[in-house]
């Protein structure tokens, strides 16, 4: 069973690689995942061993706090939560600033020639002077205690983490700080003013409070930051239809979003987000699906065609019915799938967990020998605590935890916004080392929609005995003679024992005669000479044409050759992915020939023809035994096998509910430009986590070292605690701001901006034109007088772009517009004037 928790009480990547190693250690537990970004946490368990409360136990003794998440949409729910706690860390620090300016003026004011008040000046002022600070110190303290309470329980639990690293040093500080008032007040009791003259300006008071709003500062930049990573998947969830338009009983009726049903009639008109998934059963439009797929261009869509769900119609009113709904549609699994992927663990997250794991714990061992050392050479007590408090505020254990979860989560969003889903984080690392990608041909490389285009004949019952061994298939090319049939108006046969053998033809009994339709090779098999034809299928082969013998008994009726187009965008696709130095193999069950007549035009490196659906998992494993990381391009349910095999499984388009399950990678267009964007992607990912991690252990290595003094009896160097909060609040918005850049991605133009630049343009161009000679004749009673005409005159300018004629004598006006104008839109403005629509018919100006 796989189960989610929201994980409560994280400050660093010690406190996740904490919890991950507690719970992994409970017997049942498969699989643990901890995300420091999102809090949350994703459990593979066995039901028979365990339960979530057992679970949520191991998280609370480990000294953090789980839950179950109480909302279906955590992407959401976290955002939320990161609101909220950004801005109480807003006022958090604005609290602290107020106390620690005037703190900071008072300890440091007097150094800079700065005027203070003379009851804080002189020694024999000092014990006024340190309590003075004291009491502004307090304070901030006190709003920050979060530090404290966090930190010095999981030193409690002994999983220290960087709220410990905060609360010893900024702790020490303050208990520093009043031991030096006690020292001042003996020194004046008993006249001693040389300790009073040592203790007066050894206070640390200031570092105290500093450290704590530096760090404050730092935390509340670096969370504003985290909540830009989901911004796509936000922008995403912000899409969905609140509202839906049923069609019951001929009437329309407006209902909440979670009361439709899968059946239900929806009407959707112009300017309306598609409330859920469905299928179109009245009308045409055409519909924006940028922000599922990333397509910029509208896509018209009529009787029979899919809707998704969050895409908007752009013009006439259009009927559906809803087939998916809930956290079933499209969008919700979009959000799903991101929301699981941002849950898991790139393999390079790895390395940086264990060492998150014994950070902390080797700081505070780095920082205590540093003090010990010190004392040893002689420094003075306040020397060696300086050393030993900027060691503990220095070290950043976040910056080395959201190295890579930053980037991946800025990765998948920018991927999801433009139609590519990357299902986990492991297959966003593997993508980036393939070298070989195998891709399917039929729906991948070509179109998947093809058409007759030869019919060799040598029986009159040919394309009868064709479509009716067809009709009960399912396969394209089954399709596509299915088609032409009904071109030509052939009839259909009675067919019995009908016989499916799948990726070679079919068979069937007709008038007790036994009839075959398929490749050469099922012909063969079924005892068929081929010998009459081979020469046409050969040449119909070498065209790129895929030839279907269609046979009665052992005598051939003919054959029908079927073309299936390459998609517009796939030549230029495929010379992308060479680009990258990557390897691009077309495995197809096509005949050899066919096979190298498509390479011709598209241009991969190899073929591979002939094979079997059951095979193409043998091709996959064949080209990893050979040491290749393999990626497998596919559609349709015969390549699903092949997609689970190989190392980076990519679904492309509208392919099969099973292609989508069984792949890594789901590219929502049916573009195959979309593959070499996703390695693209895939590299700029990984190549932001690698600097991110370069940058926090280079940040370590040095600043640690330099703390902890080691520079000091050479250069003279030692770091200011003070600094040191500063710098560790830093480098984990640094590490966030780096992987915010990934927003700027750009991803390679689709189809629409390729080599078919100038058909497209000519189209969109040829529309436009129509639309400026768009007019329509609306029959109008009610109108009286000039008056009404005015009123309908106002009502239908009220539409952009639209112009109006109104004439009272015909009751009728005349509409003019650019863009197509929808009859639901024209009656309705009339009918709220009051007056009634007769009719609306189409007009040509004379």
């Amino acid at each position: 069973m796989k189960q989610d928790f929201d994980v409560q009480g994280m400050s660093c990547a010690a406190c996740s690689s904490r919890i991950e190693k507690s719970v992994s250690q409970l017997d049942g537990v498969e699989q643990v995942s901890v995300n420091l970004l999102t809090n949350h946490m994703q459990v593979n368990y066995d039901e028979s061993k365990l339960d979530d409360q057992k679970i949520i136990d191991c998280v609370v003794k480990a000294g953090y706090g789980a839950t179950l998440p109480n909302a279906s949409n955590s992407v959401k729910k976290s955002e939320v939560i990161k609101e909220d706690e950004a801005e109480g860390m807003k006022k958090r620090f604005i609290a602290s600033l107020i106390f620690m300016l005037p703190l900071f003026y008072i300890s440091m004011g007097h150094m800079v020639g700065l005027p203070l008040p003379s009851i804080l000046l002189g020694h024999e002022n000092a014990l006024i002077f340190a309590f003075t600070q004291f009491l502004l110190c307090l304070p901030v303290l006190i709003i920050n205690q979060k530090y404290f309470i966090n930190g010095f329980k999981a030193l409690f639990h002994r999983s220290p983490n960087m709220d410990s690293l905060i609360a010893i040093g900024s702790g020490a500080s303050f208990v520093y700080g009043i031991y030096a008032i006690y020292m001042l007040g003996y020194g004046l009791g008993h006249m001693d003013m040389a300790i009073v003259e040592r203790y007066h300006m050894e206070l640390y008071f200031e570092g105290a409070a500093m450290i704590l709003t530096l760090i404050t500062l730092g935390k509340y930049l670096e969370t504003k930051s985290k909540g830009k990573t989901s911004e796509a998947i936000q922008k995403l969830m912000s899409l969905s239809a609140k509202e839906a338009i049923l069609f019951k009983d001929g009437q329309e009726i407006s209902v909440p979003i979670e009361e439709v049903k899968v059946g239900d009639i929806i009407v959707l008109k112009p300017g309306m987000s598609v409330p859920v998934d469905g299928v179109v059963i009245e009308g045409n439009s055409s519909f924006d699906e940028s922000a599922i797929t990333g397509e910029s261009m509208p896509v018209a869509k009529g009787n029979g065609d899919r809707l998704t769900c969050a895409t908007i119609n752009l013009e006439g009113t259009v009927k559906f019915e809803a087939t998916k709904v809930g956290s079933e549609t499209t969008l919700a699994q979009m959000i799903k799938l991101v929301e699981e992927a941002s849950s898991s663990k790139a393999p390079i997250a790895k390395l940086t967990d264990q060492i998150s794991g014994i950070f902390v714990p080797v700081v505070i061992i780095i920082s205590l020998i540093s003090f010990i050392v010190w004392m040893a050479v002689g420094q003075t007590f306040e020397f060696a605590l300086s050393i030993a408090i900027s060691v503990l505020v220095i070290s950043c254990p976040c910056a080395l935890g959201l190295a890579t979860p930053v980037a991946i989560m800025v990765g998948m969003g920018k991927g999801a916004s433009n139609g590519i889903l990357i299902k986990s984080s492991e297959a966003l690392e593997h993508a980036h080392k393939v070298k070989t990608v195998l891709l399917d041909k039929t729906g991948t490389i070509t179109s998947g929609h093809p058409s007759v285009s030869d019919i060799i004949s040598f029986d009159d019952d040919l394309l009868s005995v064709a479509v009716s061994l067809e009709k009960s298939s399912e396969h394209p090319l089954a399709k596509a003679i299915m088609d032409k049939a009904k071109e030509e108006n052939v009839s259909e046969l009675e067919i019995h024992d009908f016989e499916a053998v799948f990726g070679k033809g079919v068979k069937g009994v007709i008038d007790g005669h036994t009839v075959y339709g398929g490749n050469a090779s099922f012909m063969k098999e079924s005892g068929i000479d081929l010998n009459k034809v081979d020469d046409e299928m050969q040449r119909l082969a070498n065209e790129g044409k895929t030839p279907l013998v269609f046979a009665r008994d052992d005598k051939i009726l003919g054959i029908i050759a079927c073309l299936d187009t390459i998609k517009e965008s796939s030549v230029e696709a495929i010379a992308k992915l060479q680009q990258q130095g990557i390897k691009v193999v077309m495995v197809t069950g096509d005949h050899q020939k066919s096979a190298l007549a498509i390479q011709k035009q598209c241009g991969v490196d190899e073929v591979i023809a002939e094979v079997l659906p059951s095979e193409k998992a043998d091709v996959v494993k064949r080209y990893q035994k050979e040491g290749h990381l393999v990626a497998m391009v596919g559609d349709g349910i015969n390549d699903a096998l092949a997609l689970t095999s190989a190392d980076v499984g990519i679904a492309i388009g509208a392919g099969s509910d099973i292609a989508l399950e069984s792949a890594q990678i789901v590219l929502m267009k049916d573009d195959l430009m979309d593959v070499s964007n996703m390695f693209k992607l895939s590299k700029a990912a990984m190549r932001n986590i690698k600097e991110n991690l370069f940058w926090a252990f280079i940040y370590n290595a040095t600043l640690i070292p330099l703390a902890a003094g080691v520079f000091f009896p050479l250069f003279g160097w030692k770091l200011n605690p003070m600094i040191g909060a500063a710098a560790m609040s830093f480098s984990s918005v640094s590490v966030v701001t780096n992987a915010l850049r990934l927003r700027r991605f750009k991803f390679d133009a689709r189809h629409e901006s390729s080599k078919d630049e100038k058909i497209v343009k000519t189209e969109v161009k040829i529309v436009k034109e129509e639309k400026k000679m768009n007019q329509k004749l609306v029959k109008i009673e009610g109108m009286m007088c000039m008056n009404c005409v005015r009123h309908v005159e106002k009502a239908l300018k009220s539409i952009d772009g639209v112009s109006v004629e109104v004439s009272l004598d015909e009751h009728h006006a005349i509409v003019t517009s650019p863009q197509k104008i929808s009859d639901d839109l024209l009656k309705a403005k009339v009918e709220e004037e009051g007056y009634k629509v007769v009719s609306i018919e189409p007009y040509e100006s004379r």
